[in-house]
């Protein structure tokens, strides 16, 4: 697609690496040109919290692991970086990272995704409504801590001399895809500093359209150009591993945040077709097509994904802060599970969650709601509920945040999902159309779990199916690269590549799309004004006034 197909070397199948840097560990599978799994190897990372609401990650150790990952994986698949005829790599999509061009050494900590430090600075770009849709027309997001392009411009204020020397063309600074590809193809010995248009249009700082950097939305934020990368397709091949790496002559030719990655792995290349990731958080997104749908449901409009020359594939995207995360909080804080394991069948051991609902706004909820002021509750708590119905009731909390996230996309498209018209916000209305959510496909850790599954089937009232690779955000980094060499053709053949490993039919009798739905409403209405916002000044506060994240949202 992107370059003549590589020449088979006589008798030696060919195969393609995917880098997989997620929030809490690395991966790196090794498939060959069925897209196979040979080989895989995976990493944890620590996790830091300097204080509340801030995360951080360490970039050396990221690296480290990532070098690790792709030796061992090679070993158990049985091959050498020179069977490899590319390599790709997907991301945890909005952390920033800032480090020195000559030594390659990070100035600061990676201030992840999750981190909320930069509310303030957020709040300043934009404090009106009419702001914030100015932010949206341009990028396709509101300005929030969600994003990388406050947390470079925090930390280039916040390390001493770091504004200067970045001025002066020291630094260098992008998401996770940009530090691993530049240390990949060499580093300080000439490594390559690009990013791809998913990952740059989760900066704040790309226009969407043109696929550019915005001078004037990135110097309002306090980030000089002169410091990001080079903006390219999402498969192509932006350099050669060094001499000294992992990856020694194999082409780096994909990159894509982790999401977008998941949706290429998925196959989901017509408009209208949908995946949902469940991972650390949920992440659904909806292909749009050639044109990018502005969201009016509380939904972010983002490049799902450009295939090398052909214009950019767009999607709109619903987060969920909480879904993995909640088990295992429930794990390690509440101790009502020993293992993760175990969640299944002690979930599965009643018949519903005996009235309790759970809303995990641990740190407010995001899509569609978005309201920073929620923390987490538990309601219609009774005598009679016991540790099995609030396990369940934790997972139906998946469910029913994938569903007010569906609504939200079925309104934003003109559609209706197939659960029909809710109480909740995002309710969606009319006919459905070539956007309705025919089947969803899922992937992530929390597959694994065939109840909750189940019970996503029964609350959307359309088909889940898992695919029988579910590393998907990994498969969709190999897609890309092995499109940008030409170990696969095209998308079609890719499409044939998708194999259904599980699918799980709604159950018409659940009451879950129907009243608990009604009741999970009530539970989130209960949870909303716990924290003093914008919207409730909080004394210590000189810059109180409506929070950009309420003001984009306070529609919904």
């Amino acid at each position: 697609m992107v370059t003549p197909p590589s020449a088979p070397r006589p008798g030696r199948d060919r195969f393609v690496a995917a880098i997989d840097q997620g929030t809490t560990s690395t991966r790196c599978l090794v498939l060959d040109e069925h897209a196979v799994v040979r080989g895989s190897a995976q990493l944890e990372h620590a996790q830091h919290y300097p204080q509340p609401g801030w995360v951080e990650h360490d970039p050396l150790e990221i690296w480290a692991n990532t070098a690790a990952v792709v030796g061992r994986a090679l070993a158990t698949a049985g091959v050498e970086a020179s069977d490899l005829v590319a390599c790709g790599v997907a991301n945890q999509r909005e952390t920033a990272v800032v480090w020195e061009h000559a030594t390659g050494r990070p100035v600061h900590p990676a201030v992840v995704w999750q981190d909320t430090r930069t509310e303030a600075r957020c709040r300043r770009l934009a404090p009106t409504p009419e702001a914030v849709e100015r932010w949206r027309a341009v990028t396709g997001l509101p300005p929030s801590t969600y994003f990388a392009g406050p947390k470079i411009a925090w930390i280039l204020d916040h390390v001493d001399g770091a504004r200067e020397r970045a001025e002066a063309g020291e630094l260098l600074a992008g998401t996770v895809d940009s530090w691993l590809v530049w240390n990949l193809t060499g580093g300080v010995d000439g490594g390559v500093h690009v990013t791809d248009v998913t990952n740059a249009s989760r900066t704040l700082l790309m226009d969407l359209r043109s696929l550019s950097w915005s001078a004037e939305l990135a110097d309002e934020t306090g980030v000089p150009l002169r410091v990001l990368p080079e903006i390219r397709s999402s498969a192509e091949v932006y350099g050669h591993g060094h001499r000294t790496g992992p990856l020694a002559g194999v082409p780096v030719a994909a990159a894509l945040g982790d999401q977008h990655a998941a949706l290429v792995g998925q196959a989901c290349f017509e408009p209208g077709s949908s995946k949902c990731t469940y991972g650390t958080g949920g992440f659904l997104l909806t292909n749009t097509g050639d044109r990018p749908v502005r969201s009016r449901h509380g939904l972010l409009t983002t490049v799902a994904y450009q295939l090398g020359a052909e214009p950019p594939t767009y999607a709109l995207e619903g987060s969920v802060a909480v879904a993995g995360s909640l088990i295992h909080w429930l794990r390690d804080r509440l101790e009502l599970v020993r293992d993760v394991s175990e969640v299944e069948s002690l979930a599965g051991s009643v018949d519903d969650s005996g009235g309790a609902y759970f809303v995990p706004a641990f740190s407010g909820l995001y899509a569609p709601r978005w309201r920073p002021d929620a923390r987490g509750t538990i309601t219609g708590l009774t005598a009679y509920t016991g540790r099995a119905h609030l396990v369940r009731a934790a997972l139906e909390a998946t469910c029913f945040q994938t569903r007010e996230v569906a609504d939200a996309m079925a309104s934003d498209t003109g559609a209706v999902s197939g659960a029909g018209s809710g109480p909740g916000p995002g309710a969606a209305a009319g006919a459905g159309s070539a956007l309705g959510l025919r089947e969803l496909r899922v992937d992530g850790g929390m597959v694994a779990n065939s109840l909750l599954m189940q019970l996503q089937a029964d609350t959307l009232q359309v088909p889940v199916v898992a695919p029988e690779v579910v590393e998907t955000t990994a498969v969709g980094a190999a897609f890309a690269a092995g499109l940008a060499v030409g170990l696969w053709r095209d998308r079609d053949e890719l499409r044939e590549l998708w194999r259904t490993g599980r699918r799980w039919e709604p159950r018409t009798d659940s009451d879950l799309p129907t009243t608990r739905w009604r009741e999970w409403h009530r539970a989130v209405d209960r949870s909303l004004g716990w924290v003093a916002t914008e919207q409730h000044p909080a004394a210590d506060d000189d810059t109180a006034g409506p929070t950009v994240d309420d003001l984009a949202k306070e529609r919904v």
